[in-house]
């Protein structure tokens, strides 16, 4: 046989066996990375239903509102500051920008109830 033709044939098998283990390692470290993107189709999901449910869902928050407006000030807030500390802890830059924003929001979401309660009664 062609000596030539012996030399491709071994760098042909070399190469396959090559592919193989790169395609075993490439499937092993991709194993971790299914689970994160099974979570963002949930997440996106959710997201898709609360879009195709945004009128019930913003008639209940505007119930909640009407029903319980210092349960859902105090709500708000928290939900504020943990977005805040969720923030930080990723080092985004919008952290600073939302501390500054807070005080605003407060007093506005202040003046609304007052106004809520007094046209009220």
């Amino acid at each position: 046989m062609n000596p030539r033709l012996i030399e491709f044939a071994l760098r042909k098998q070399r190469l396959q066996l090559n592919a193989e283990r790169q395609r075993n390692d490439m499937v092993r470290h991709l194993g971790g990375v299914e689970s994160i993107l099974d979570t963002v189709d949930e997440l996106r999901d959710g997201v898709d239903w609360a879009r195709k449910q945004a009128p019930i869902l913003s008639g209940a928050a505007l119930l909640l509102i009407a029903t319980r407006p210092r349960q859902t000030l105090r709500l708000a807030k928290r939900v504020g500051v943990a977005w805040l500390i969720y923030r930080r802890m990723q080092g985004g830059s919008g952290a600073r920008v939302s501390l500054l924003a807070l005080p605003l929001v407060r007093s506005l979401l202040e003046r609304m109830l007052r106004r809520f309660a007094g046209s009220g009664t």
